[in-house]
């Protein structure tokens, strides 16, 4: 009767399996960026729903001015208790076609582009993530944390929710922050009572409220009033203010 034959699997030796047994630094690399990533995203998401219906309490701005001065004012107000024309002012002095977009003006930025830095392209709802939940000092990681929490923002927040924000924690000039304490401190008014021109001259400090003054404007200041005050006519005319109004 003829031996049974049996198969033998090839055994491995000690170096190969060694080898299979070693870390590869790159793939574990890799395996820890993704998931430091993953929960990277998973955190600016909780925090993108947590303020679409909270308030936010304080920035980074508003504590460290506080800090500095010792004291800021700072009162938030409801959107619905701010006069319609400031909303349009806002979006005219600094964001013209902010229904039109999902967070980025890709316009606005080959424009801020081909003149070398000079001007500002940042949509008002770059402005509000990064006031909101980063820091003033520019950095790529910073720019980079913007660049992904913005849709975000503009996917979970309603444009009216966005313009509340920004009109709470704008700083209109030192230690005034909201345009509640602005118009009080300005014309000694409610945000509900303000005019158009003066909802304009608030708007036309905002790119450097330390150096301008809505109650004493430069002539540049009440020139660029001017101007913000015709455009927030124009988009409530043309419909760019459908998305808020």
């Amino acid at each position: 009767m003829a031996a049974k034959k049996t198969s033998r699997r090839p055994v491995k030796s000690r170096k190969t399996k060694a080898a299979s047994k070693k870390v590869r630094p790159l793939r574990w690399l890799l395996r820890k960026m993704i998931w430091v990533g993953v929960i990277a995203m998973g955190i600016m998401a909780l925090a993108v729903v947590i303020y679409a219906g909270l308030n936010p309490p304080t920035t980074h701005t508003i504590w460290s001015e506080g800090k500095r001065l010792g004291t800021v004012d700072h009162h938030w107000v409801d959107v619905d208790d701010i006069a319609p024309v400031m909303l349009r002012s806002v979006v005219a002095a600094e964001d013209a076609n902010f229904c039109n977009h999902w967070g980025f003006d890709m316009s606005a930025i080959r424009a801020a582009i081909a003149e070398g830095g000079k001007r500002g392209g940042s949509t008002i709802s770059q402005q509000v993530v990064k006031n909101v939940y980063f820091w003033q000092e520019r950095s790529y990681i910073r720019k980079a944390m913007e660049g992904a929490m913005t849709p975000m923002v503009e996917a979970v927040w309603s444009k009216r929710r966005i313009l509340e924000v920004y009109l709470n924690i704008a700083e209109f000039d030192t230690g005034i922050f909201g345009v509640e304490a602005a118009a009080q401190h300005y014309f000694g008014v409610s945000p509900e009572e303000l005019s158009p021109r003066q909802a304009s001259l608030l708007a036309a400090v905002l790119p450097s409220p330390k150096t301008r003054s809505a109650s004493k404007p430069s002539s540049y200041v009440s020139k660029r009033a001017r101007a913000i005050e015709g455009g927030a006519a124009t988009i409530l005319r043309d419909g760019r203010a459908d998305c808020f109004e």
